[in-house]
C-alpha cells in the first residue's frame, strides 16, 4: 500500500479495501477471491451506479469581432460562458433574451456585422462615439424589435437603406455626425425623437435644411388623426385585454376546482404556488404527476446515488428529465433548500445541464431539466441498442473539451465555487447535436444535508474516487479533476472504471491501473476502444497523458482543471509536466516491488500473523 501512502489502521472498511486496489498496480493471483469480496462489500455498502448552442451568444461573439475590439475593452463576452444574459457587459435581457446592446465610446474601429440580425429580440442599439466606417447594412432593417438607435458620431458613409423604413417600432433614432447623404425616408417622420445634425441628409426635395429632430419638423396634418386612431385603437384593445384576463382568471379557478377532484395522492403540500425564481420555476407535484404518467417505471431513463431520472411531458408538450432526489432531510427548512436550488441554476455554461425548476413539498425534492434526446455517453459507449450509432473519435474529443469546460466554470467562475464529486460518463449528457453537458453537479449538499458529519461522507461511484477522498470524506477541486482523468480514461477505452471481466485475462481490474500497464508496455493500440475504427494517434497520447496527470495519488500532483484545458487545447505545460510523471513513476514502481517482496516474506514466515479486522459501517 505504499502507492497510496495509506496505512492499515483506519476506521472504514472502504479505506482498506479500497487501499488493497489501489495499492500494486496489480493484483497477486491468490488474492482475486478476496479482491472480489472486498469488492461485493464495497458495492453492497455504497452502490455501485451504472442544448443548442446559444445563437444569441454566438451572434454576439461575430459582431464583436467585425467591430474590431482593438482596444480589448470588452473581455468578459466568452462563448463558453453560453447566456449572455447571465455574465456578459454591455448587455440587457428580459426573459432570457438580448433586448439592449451599450457599447458606446469603446474605440471601436470595424464594421457592422449581420450577425446582429440574430438578436431578434433587440431594442436599443448604442453604438455612438467609436470609429465605425462603412456603409448602414440594409439588414438593420429586418430588426422590426428595434426602438432605440444610436450610430452617431461614427464614420458611416453613405445613404440611409430604404428598407430602414420597415423599423415601425423606432422611437429613437440618432444618426448624428456621419458622413451621410441624401433623403431621410418619408417613414421617419414618425419617430417621436432623431438627430441628424452634422451629415447631408435632408428632410425631401422642398428642403434644403437639414433635419434636426422630429419636433422640428412639419409634419403633415393626417399624423394628428392617425395618433386619434391609434390612441382609440388602443384603449379598445386594453379593455378587450382586461375581459379576456378576468375570464382567462375565471377559467383557471375552475380548472383548480377539478383537479381537486382528480385521483393524486400520497404528498403534502400538493397545493403549492407556481412560483418563478429568476429563470427558475418552481412546479406543482400534481403538474410532474401528470407529466410522467404518475411517476410510472415505464418512464425510468437513468438511476443513481442521487435518485431516479423519468421522462416527462409538460402541459405544454416541453418534453423534460423529471429527477426525484433520495435521501434528503430538510434540516434547514423550505428556505435552505430552495438556497441551495437557486445557487445551482446559477451556473449557467454551454456544458452545463441547465435546471428549469423544481417542486418541494414535506416529502419530496424533485429537480426538472431539458430533456437530453442522445442520453449519456456512458450509453453511447456501452449500452447501444441493436442499429444504433456509437460515439466515434471526434465526439469523445469533443466530449472531453466540454466537460473540461464545464468543469472549469464550476471551479473557476461560480461563487461560491460548485464540486461536482460524482463525475462519470454516465453525468455526461448529449444534446440533440451531441454536445456534452454535466449533469448531477451541486446535488451532493441537497441529499447530504442530514448527516451530521457531513464533510466526511463519501459520495460517488467506485473507480472514480480518488484515495484522499476515500481516505478523509473530504472533497475538492481536485477531487473532480481525479474523476475527470477516470472519464477520459473510459472516453478512449470505452470500458468501465472497475471490471471484474479482466480478471478473466490476468489483468487489473481497476481501469487506471490497466491502463498504467499498457502504457508502460507502449501498447497504445490495445488502450483505445476496439470499436474505433479510425482515431487521431497524437491526440490519443495526449488525452491518455493528461488523464494520468489528473489521476495522480497526491492532489497536490494533480493540475487544476483551467491547466487542463490549456494542455488539451496546445499542450501547454505537458511536456513538462509529463517528463515529471514518468520519473515518479519509477520511483513509485521501485517502491512497490520493494514493498511486494516484503509482503512474500512476510507471508511465508511462521510467526502467527495478526488479523486485520475490518470496522463496522459508520
Amino acid at each position: 500500500m505504499a502507492k497510496t501512502g495509506w496505512k492499515r489502521t483506519g476506521d472504514s472498511s472502504l479505506h482498506i479495501a479500497y487501499g488493497c486496489l489501489f495499492g500494486a498496480g496489480g493484483i497477486w493471483h491468490s488474492e482475486k477471491i478476496v479482491l472480489k469480496f472486498l469488492i461485493l462489500i464495497l458495492l453492497l455498502k455504497y452502490g455501485y451506479s451504472s442544448r443548442e448552442p446559444d445563437l444569441e451568444g454566438e451572434a454576439l461573439m461575430q459582431f464583436r469581432a467585425a467591430l474590431n475590439d482593438s482596444n480589448g475593452l470588452v473581455k468578459d463576452w466568452n462563448y463558453f460562458l453560453v447566456s449572455p444574459c447571465f455574465s456578459w457587459s454591455h448587455i440587457t435581457c428580459r426573459n432570457g433574451n438580448v433586448i439592449a446592446l451599450s457599447l458606446a465610446s469603446i474605440g471601436f474601429s470595424g464594421t457592422l456585422s449581420s450577425s446582429i440580425t440574430k438578436l431578434k429580440f433587440l431594442e436599443s442599439l448604442e453604438l455612438q462615439d467609436n470609429n465605425l466606417s462603412g456603409h448602414l447594412p440594409d439588414y438593420i432593417g429586418s430588426m422590426v424589435h428595434l426602438q432605440n438607435l444610436n450610430l452617431a458620431n461614427n464614420k458611416f458613409n453613405g445613404s440611409i437603406p430604404i428598407t430602414w423604413g420597415q423599423l415601425s417600432n423606432l422611437k429613437h433614432l440618432d444618426l448624428s455626425s456621419n458622413d451621410l447623404m441624401g433623403q431621410i425616408p418619408r417613414q421617419f417622420y414618425m419617430v417621436p425623437t432623431f438627430n441628424f445634425t452634422g451629415t447631408h441628409l435632408t428632410c425631401g426635395s422642398s428642403s434644403e435644411e437639414p433635419c434636426i429632430s422630429g419636433s422640428h419638423v412639419s409634419v403633415p396634418t393626417r399624423k394628428s388623426k392617425l395618433k386619434v386612431v391609434i390612441t382609440s385603437a388602443s384603449c379598445g384593445a386594453f379593455i378587450l385585454l382586461l375581459v379576456g384576463a378576468i375570464f382567462a382568471y375565471r377559467c383557471h379557478e375552475l380548472h383548480k376546482l377539478k383537479l381537486k377532484h382528480d385521483v393524486f395522492v400520497d404528498v403534502d403540500g400538493e397545493d403549492a404556488r407556481q412560483i418563478s425564481f429568476g429563470q427558475l420555476r418552481r412546479f406543482s407535484w400534481r403538474e410532474l404527476q401528470l407529466a410522467t404518467d404518475n411517476f410510472s417505471e415505464d418512464n425510468i431513463i437513468g438511476q443513481g446515488g442521487f435518485g431516479k431520472v423519468y421522462r416527462g411531458v409538460l402541459s405544454d408538450n416541453t418534453k423534460v428529465a423529471v429527477k426525484r432526489l433520495v435521501h434528503y432531510y430538510n434540516r434547514g427548512g423550505e428556505a435552505a433548500f430552495q438556497r441551495e436550488v437557486e445557487l445551482i441554476s446559477v451556473a449557467v455554461h454551454k456544458n452545463l445541464l441547465r435546471l428549469i425548476g423544481f417542486c418541494s413539498t414535506s416529502s419530496e425534492k424533485i429537480l426538472i431539466y431539458p430533456f437530453m434526446p442522445n442520453l449519456s455517453v456512458a450509453y453511447r459507449l456501452r449500452d447501444l441498442k441493436p442499429g444504433e450509432k456509437g460515439l466515434d473519435w471526434p465526439t469523445r474529443v469533443q466530449v472531453a473539451f466540454g466537460a473540461a469546460h464545464g468543469l472549469e466554470y464550476l471551479h473557476d467562475h461560480c461563487n461560491p465555487k460548485i464540486i461536482h464529486r460524482d463525475l462519470k460518463v454516465a453525468n455526461i449528457l448529449l444534446d440533440d447535436n451531441f454536445e456534452p453537458v454535466l449533469g448531477d453537479f451541486g446535488l451532493a449538499k441537497l441529499v447530504d444535508t442530514k448527516l451530521t458529519h457531513v464533510t466526511t461522507q463519501v459520495r460517488g461511484t467506485m473507480g472514480h474516487i480518488p484515495p484522499e477522498y476515500i481516505s478523509t470524506g473530504k472533497s475538492s477541486e481536485k477531487t473532480d479533476v481525479f474523476g475527470y482523468g477516470i472519464t477520459l480514461l473510459e472516453l478512449v477505452t470505452g470500458q468501465r472504471a472497475i471490471d471484474f471481466s479482466r480478471l478473466e485475462e490476468e489483468e487489473d481490474v481497476i481501469l487506471l491501473d490497466h491502463i498504467k500497464k499498457l502504457q508502460r508496455e507502449n501498447r497504445l493500440g490495445d488502450i483505445v476502444d476496439g470499436n474505433l475504427k479510425t482515431y487521431d494517434r497524437k491526440e490519443v497520447e495526449t488525452i491518455v497523458q493528461v488523464a494520468l496527470l489528473c489521476t495522480q495519488n497526491s492532489p497536490e500532483d494533480r493540475p487544476t482543471m483551467g491547466e487542463v484545458v490549456k494542455m488539451l487545447q496546445g499542450g501547454v505545460g505537458l511536456a513538462e509536466r509529463w517528463a515529471e510523471w514518468k520519473r515518479l513513476e519509477v520511483v513509485r514502481n521501485q517502491e512497490l516491488s520493494l514493498m511486494s517482496h516484503q509482503f512474500i516474506w512476510a507471508e511465508e514466515t511462521s510467526v502467527d500473523q495478526e488479523a486485520i479486522q475490518l470496522s463496522e459501517a459508520r
